[in-house]
């Protein structure tokens, strides 16, 4: 084949524009245009990179995205890397990624320059390659869907990151799922202030924009107030982001001037589309949500290993609590921790799952990818249960899972019964060692403001939503929980509060 899928997608709506932020667009073929320029570059003279490392380290917009396509273009792998990381992040991501080159903006190039050089990493700075498309040396390598495209870095939270490896063919099963079940089109127009090296900013919402000829509107952060006055706008058709985000929203409207509110809500409604991911959407934010606006939330589930696997319909019930059913091209199945497959409903068990969109391996670690496969089914290592038709998420085996008095927990359920006291804000459950119960369920809390709680009167609350097994035995109060880069709580960092 003479170019990749994404490509020729792009050169269908080469005249559109693909971003815009403020005054400034660009289009498809000025994307196509700046690839080919850096894609040149990056080969300085050889025919193709042949699958060689090339982190990214870019913020979220026409560049990063041209900065992609080069890499690509060129016969190398992509390596996103976190803007916000620090510098010994970045350096276990290109040692053991073992990139050579680094693309990147000028304003970031000082900040990680020392390092490329100690570590003998050629950097090539995106926005100083001034030259035209017809200077570009040389013809580009033919590729195949079957080469290795990227290695995204998962969160870590239990051991180092594992670099998860996709092919372009992976990552164009996982955009074609989505775009079929989402609707995607040229028409649409989506803001974008998701990180660059997650799945979520870099496939849902960019990948999928792209390949449909939609618009996207680049931020280079969250800006609650810019955000809310272009959504006043109607400048979206959808809108994508993780629950942290909608939570702020909907103080936001709150607290807004009738007449601003009435504007906002207006916005909202407009779209098509809100989707929440990344991490579970509590119940009582979902419906708070469609109170507020009248939109239903789309929640859905995946993994950096394998792309979105569950969804909530587009047409259809849209379920607070639980993610759906499978997305397009994708198999599902529960299994027990006996062994048992799950053949019906109300049993819950570990998701596995298998489809064009699931990874290859994890990079340099054979081990563990062997370990993450059962007979050519992907360990999410996420239980769950079929209720009535819909998959529901008890929570990762390792963390979310908790084991007291001979029972097997779901932390999330607890913290859904948890935020609809009026006195919490935000909260974390999870399980810590008990002599008595094995694992003790364990709060962690945000207050409302001007609000104060104790133990005693939080297991009350629960009493009457909660088995007595699930009711909370140890409570701490805390300012703020940690988060990682998506806003998500991260629990092993929870259990330092207690």
């Amino acid at each position: 084949m003479t170019e990749l899928p994404f490509l020729a997608r792009a050169h269908a709506h080469a005249t559109s524009i693909a971003f815009e932020s403020g005054s400034e667009a660009h289009t498809y073929q000025q994307l196509i245009d700046h690839s080919a320029v850096l894609a040149s570059a990056l080969l300085a003279g050889a025919a193709d990179l042949n699958e060689a490392r090339v982190a990214l380290l870019a913020p979220a917009g026409p560049g990063y995205t041209a900065a992609q396509w080069a890499i690509w273009r060129a016969g190398g792998i992509k390596i996103p890397i976190c803007l916000s990381a620090t510098e010994n992040e970045w350096e276990y991501a290109l040692t053991d990624s073992g990139a050579s080159l680094l693309a990147t903006t000028s304003a970031l190039a000082s900040k990680i320059r020392k390092l490329c050089e100690r570590l003998g990493v050629r950097i090539l700075v995106t926005d100083d390659t001034h030259k035209t498309a017809s200077d570009a040396a040389g013809a580009l390598p033919e590729l195949t869907p079957d080469r290795r495209a990227m290695i995204l870095y998962t969160s870590g939270t239990t051991s180092r990151p594992k670099g998860v490896v996709t092919t372009h063919a992976n990552l164009q099963a996982q955009v074609e799922s989505l775009v079929t079940a989402w609707h995607w089109s040229a028409a649409d127009r989506i803001p974008l202030f998701l990180p660059m090296h997650h799945i979520h900013g870099i496939i849902n919402v960019t990948a999928c924009a792209l390949w449909s000829g939609a618009r996207v509107e680049h931020f280079e952060r969250f800006d609650l107030a810019t955000i809310l006055g272009r959504v006043r706008a109607r400048a979206y058709t959808l809108f994508m982001a993780v629950p942290t985000i909608y939570v702020k929203i909907i103080q936001a409207l709150e607290s807004a001037a009738p007449a601003d509110r009435a504007a906002l809500v207006a916005g909202f409604a407009s779209m098509r589309l809100m989707v929440s991911g990344s991490a579970a959407l509590p119940a009582s934010v979902h419906e708070q949500w469609t109170a507020l606006t009248g939109q239903k939330l789309l929640e859905r589930y995946g993994m950096t290993e394998t792309g979105m696997i569950l969804s909530n319909p587009y047409t259809g019930e849209r379920r607070p609590g639980a993610v759906g059913v499978p997305l397009p091209g994708v198999e599902v199945r529960l299994k027990t921790e006996s062994g048992d497959i799950v053949s019906g409903e109300d049993t819950p068990g570990e998701i596995q799952t298998r489809g064009p969109g699931v990874f290859r391996a994890y990079w340099n670690r054979p081990e563990a990818s062997a370990d993450s496969f059962d007979e050519g089914w992907f360990r999410t290592g996420d239980m769950a249960v079929l209720e009535t038709g819909y998959y529901r998420i008890m929570g990762r085996l390792s963390v979310d899972i908790i084991k007291s008095g001979g029972y097997k927990l779901s932390a999330l359920e607890i913290e859904a019964a948890l935020l609809e006291h009026p006195a919490i804000r935000e909260c974390a459950v999870l399980g810590l060692p008990d002599d008595t119960w094995g694992e003790a369920v364990s709060a962690a809390v945000v207050l409302a403001e001007n609000q104060s709680l104790e133990l005693g009167s939080v297991r009350e609350w629960c009493r009457d939503r909660l088995s007595a097994y699930k009711i909370p035995q140890r409570l701490v109060v805390v300012k703020e929980l940690p988060r990682n880069a998506m806003g998500k709580v991260t629990k092993p960092a929870v259990r330092t509060l207690f």
